[in-house]
């Protein structure tokens, strides 16, 4: 890319940021007109037309970037924002296959596990999205109410519907 394509991106990068979607969408389209392969320029677009409820616009933009070349924040940025946005368009089979492979590939990243669960659940795996959430929650919160059950919690996550009669779930 050039160097003046270089700024027009920063500049609509950081109009999205602002809050100035429209704008950021127009110089966005044409940087995509231009160079329909940079996966920047994609993931930028996918993200100003996800922000705008653009949802089945977004798509194609997603796609492009994850095929490209992205660091690997804006890759993990373009996998949340895809699998979301299938999710928002009810194709959550797509939804799930995108977030099984984030996962896999950034294993620790707790926003997308998350997201993962929701779709688990609009899948009708209401127990694995469950499970996943006490996990991230267990892996994520300094509440010391909910840190003194983490044995218990951690147990339960594993096994949802079994009981444990007769067992303190303080220990």
């Amino acid at each position: 890319m050039t160097p003046e394509g270089e700024a027009r991106l920063e500049h609509a990068a950081a109009l999205r940021e602002q809050g100035e979607l429209d704008e950021a969408r127009t110089i966005l389209l044409e940087l995509r007109a231009e160079f329909p392969k940079d996966a920047r320029i994609a993931v930028q677009t996918a993200w100003v037309h996800d922000s705008l409820g653009l949802e089945d616009d977004a798509v194609e933009h997603y796609e492009v970037a994850i095929a490209g070349d992205l660091t690997d924040d804006d890759l993990r940025g373009a996998l949340l924002g895809l699998g979301s946005t299938y999710r928002a368009l009810g194709r959550d089979d797509d939804s799930a296959r995108t977030f099984r492979t984030a996962t896999e590939r950034f294993p620790d990243d707790l926003a997308l596990r998350v997201f993962r669960a929701l779709t688990n659940y609009n899948r009708g795996h209401s127990r694995d999205a469950v499970a996943d959430l006490v996990r991230v929650l267990l892996e994520s919160t300094s509440d010391l109410s909910i840190l003194r059950y983490r044995r218990s919690l951690a147990a339960y996550a594993e096994d949802l519907d079994r009981s444990w009669l007769g067992v303190n779930p303080g220990q």
